[in-house]
């Protein structure tokens, strides 16, 4: 009895308790299938001894309190009938914790120990649920499939059974089998809260499954429970039942009302987020995207907890935006899209390279906007000038005056609230000097009489009064009574008078604004030359990387109407002229095609056009020449030459073809010259840039499998390596020769005719080069190869002859050598050594 009503019914009070926490810190993610049992696994990690809660410690101290001191095991039989309850509630408590080993360990006690247990089934489907949590479905549905089997059980017991054996089919991806269990479980479970969560999630498998109707049903047993469930669940499952409306032969008007009534219920308050947002996607549904963009934006003005839902507000409004060709919206959207989401998932990395995508259009397009604004402004006539400008210090000072009359307003507001406080104060004070004479401090709280200032409120109300009349209102800093930090707002006569002798505000003049546009011919070419240089990228981006061929002819037409440079004519051109091929636009294609090959006859563009098919590789200025020229010079290790070379090119090729192909070689030759950070940043460029070509696919397919195998940098073992090198260092400006080290090293190395050994002079980076030794097949070997080289040999009469090779050097592993190219860590490698 002490066991049953003392230590186990406070240790299943804990128990519950820490039941409880779990519920109250466990957040229902309805966007996904829900899962059967309401507990989020967490992937700390605890030492031996440590626990998540303390009501779960403390239903198991508990627990082994009762077994260790209440337990009577008399002749190896336990006369405790309580002991197996200790036990469950052992394995509960570790389960709850996240501790399932241990917690299966105490549930398999009591099979073993207390097989005639009243609570053996119960213990059996506790242990597969732990069994579960270790990931042996498998092995939790073969038992629980027995014990269904072989076991009469009832009410809560078949309903626990059941939904756990849903689970793990779940698990193992049998979601038609879990549909079977869950409504038996649904059937006989008599906790509301449970039978709603298996009939959502009967639901959300039916919608998956695509039986609308089907998914219908549970949602409205649910629904039909109305209060007796949690609100969340008759909220979800109202707002998924109206995702499965039939909006093309459905009544969209009695649809729209349903919506509303949800809306307008006052119960509904704390899920208006979830309410607006589907509002929302109805109206955005049927093309009305004004109001669509209204409910996003209610929803995303409810405070939430739901970050998924925010992010999709927040996404679905860019994405808006950005079909509307609003990209610099768009990227604001994203951004805040960005905030919501969990770093480090597909989808983040997804939106994060969309957004990237869209900085060189926001870039060049506030560069556009302003410049061609400054530009008109200065090709007007100065009347003109005058004239816009008049009228927009005309608005601004009209602003400032509304403004300064609000401020006025609000102080005159203030000055007679305080002035009735303080009337009110002093009438108070002359009934406390009746009961206070002495005025003491302690009770100026009491409005009570005091010699001290601020104790009186009516001294300090008027104090505040004069202030602001003759000082204004200050912000509270350092040097406030200087006239600069003064907010003219008092409006009194010694205000007016500063005023008068100021004169009248420049920002309220037009000549205040004409003043400050350029007038110098060469600062208004160079703000033209950008606008157009920004038009000409707008073009190249809007038709490379969004297929946005409408918005890019627009920029190259504008570009090719504002006399640009030189430069910039022939490729905008030619540009335009593959999208009106593409666009349909016949006549202003073959237009362009003979402006291009009449004016630029030996331009490459017009022999492109005049022969698509001509091998143009033959033309020393094609970038196909060059490109076969920067490749050699990447084979000759001349990377330095090459990164420079391939920009220059890229440059002077810009909107061709084969730019994609020029950032591709120069990747490969920043990543031999500087390292994986430096080629893994190019490539990310390349597949940012150049998404639609062949090489932005072949840069993605690069950071999506290469790249995680190249950031490896941890070295390893020398015993498991077949082949191994001999390294010597030699700094590129020191004034050595290298190549007559090299000729040397040959002659050694073809003395040694038990190894097929070769050489290498190897660029490491812009200041060091190495030159190898290949071939050798154990780390000793190459050490001892190399102090061979150094050894003292002797001439047919025994005299010592000086070693040819005296340098330093050290021995490393060919995979150990890829690494420290790779990474550029030669230092960390030799520190290990």
């Amino acid at each position: 009895m002490g066991t049953k009503y003392n230590v186990l019914y406070n240790g299943n009070l804990a128990l519950q308790r820490g039941i409880e926490t779990v519920n109250d810190a466990y957040s229902e993610n309805f966007w996904e299938l829900l899962p059967v049992e309401r507990m989020k696994v967490q992937e700390d990690v605890f030492l031996p001894g440590q626990t998540k809660n303390a009501d779960f410690e403390r239903a198991e101290e508990k627990a082994i309190k009762a077994v260790q001191v209440h337990g009577m095991n008399i002749d190896g039989k336990e006369k405790n009938p309580q002991i197996d309850e200790a036990y469950l509630l052992l394995g509960q408590a570790r389960y709850y914790d996240q501790r399932f080993v241990p917690a299966l360990a105490a549930f398999n006690n009591i099979l073993n120990k207390y097989p005639t247990s009243d609570k053996i089934n119960q213990v059996k489907i506790w242990r597969e649920k732990a069994d579960m949590r270790l990931d042996n479905n498998e092995v939790a549905i073969k038992k629980l499939k027995r014990l269904l089997e072989e076991e009469e059980l009832k009410g809560q017991d078949l309903a626990d059974a059941t939904s756990t054996l849903a689970q793990a089919y779940i698990n193992t991806k049998y979601k038609d089998s879990a549909m079977v269990q869950l409504a038996i479980a649904a059937e006989h479970t008599k906790i509301n809260r449970e039978k709603a969560r298996y009939h959502f999630i009967r639901g959300q498998l039916y919608n998956e499954f695509g039986h609308k109707d089907s998914a219908n049903i549970e949602f409205d047993k649910i629904i039909e429970m109305h209060r007796q469930v949690p609100r969340a669940f008759y909220i979800n499952a109202h707002l998924e039942k109206s995702k499965n409306f039939d909006e093309l032969d459905g009544d969209l008007v009695a649809f729209q009302e349903y919506l509303t009534e949800l809306e307008e219920n006052r119960e509904n308050r704390p899920f208006l987020d979830k309410i607006y947002h589907r509002i929302a996607e109805f109206h955005r549904n049927n093309m009305s995207d004004s109001l669509a963009e209204a409910y996003y934006n209610k929803s995303l003005s409810k405070t939430t907890t739901d970050q998924y839902l925010k992010a999709l507000n927040y996404e679905t409004l860019g994405n808006m935006y950005f079909d509307r060709n609003s990209y610099k919206i768009a990227g604001a959207y994203f951004d805040s899209t960005m905030t919501a989401m969990e770093p480090n998932t597909k989808e983040f990395r997804v939106l994060k390279r969309k957004r990237e995508n869209l900085d060189d259009v926001i870039y060049y397009e506030g560069i556009a906007e302003v410049n061609d604004s400054i530009l008109n402004i200065v090709n007007m006539p100065k009347e003109d000038q005058i004239a816009v400008y008049s009228e927009y210090a005309l608005a601004l000072k009209a602003k400032a005056e509304e403004q300064e009359k609000l401020k006025k307003e609000k102080l005159q507001k203030r000055a007679i609230v305080t002035d009735g406080r303080a009337i009110a104060n002093a009438n108070n004070n002359k009934q406390g000097r009746a009961i206070n004479p002495g005025g003491l401090p302690g009770n100026f709280g009491n409005n009570s009489n005091s010699s001290f200032y601020f104790y009186n409120p009516t001294t300090v109300a008027y104090g505040k009064n004069e202030f602001l009349k003759f000082w204004g209102d200050r912000e509270l800093q350092d040097n406030w009574r200087l006239s600069d930090q003064r907010k003219n707002i008092g409006g009194t006569d010694s205000e007016e008078k500063i005023a008068e002798t100021k004169g009248e505000d420049k920002r309220y003049t037009a000549d205040y604004y004409i003043a400050q546009l350029p007038t110098d011919p060469s600062e208004i070419d160079s703000i033209a030359k950008e606008r157009n240089y920004a038009y000409y990228q707008l073009g190249v981006i809007y038709k490379e990387k969004f297929k946005e061929l409408e918005l890019a002819k627009s920029r190259y037409e504008t570009l090719l109407k504002n006399d640009p440079e030189e430069r910039l004519i022939l490729p905008s051109k030619y540009n335009l002229y593959r999208i009106y091929e593409e666009l349909g636009l016949k006549r202003k294609g073959d237009a362009m095609k003979m402006d291009i090959v009449q004016n630029y006859p030996d331009s490459r563009y017009a022999e492109i056009l005049l022969n698509p098919e001509s091998a143009l590789a033959k033309d020393e200025n094609s970038p196909e020449a060059i490109y076969t020229g920067l490749y050699d010079m990447f084979n000759n290790e001349k990377y330095a030459e090459v990164i420079l070379e391939a920009d220059a090119n890229i440059k002077k090729f810009e909107g061709d073809d084969f730019v994609p192909k020029f950032e591709i070689l120069k990747a490969s030759a920043k990543g031999r010259l500087y390292g994986f950070e430096a080629y893994k940043e190019a490539i990310n460029f390349i597949s940012l840039n150049y998404a639609n070509t062949a090489e932005g696919k072949k840069a993605q397919a690069i950071l999506d499998n290469a790249i995680p195998d190249l950031a490896k940098k941890d070295f390893i073992a020398d015993d498991i390596s077949k082949n191994f090198n001999v390294i010597y260092q030699f700094k590129n400006y020191s004034g050595e020769n290298i190549d007559e080290f090299v000729k040397v090293l040959d002659e050694e190395v073809a003395k040694i005719e038990y190894f097929d050994l070769t050489t290498s002079k190897d660029v490491y980076d812009e200041n060091t080069t190495f030159v190898v030794v290949h071939g050798l097949k154990s780390i000793g070997g190459a050490r001892g190869f190399a102090e061979l080289l150094r050894s003292k040999e002797k001439d047919k009469r025994g005299r010592p002859i000086p070693p040819k090779i005296t340098r330093p050097f050290f021995a490393i592993s060919s995979p150990n050598y890829a690494i420290i190219q790779r990474h550029k860590n030669v230092n960390a490698y030799l520190e290990q050594q």
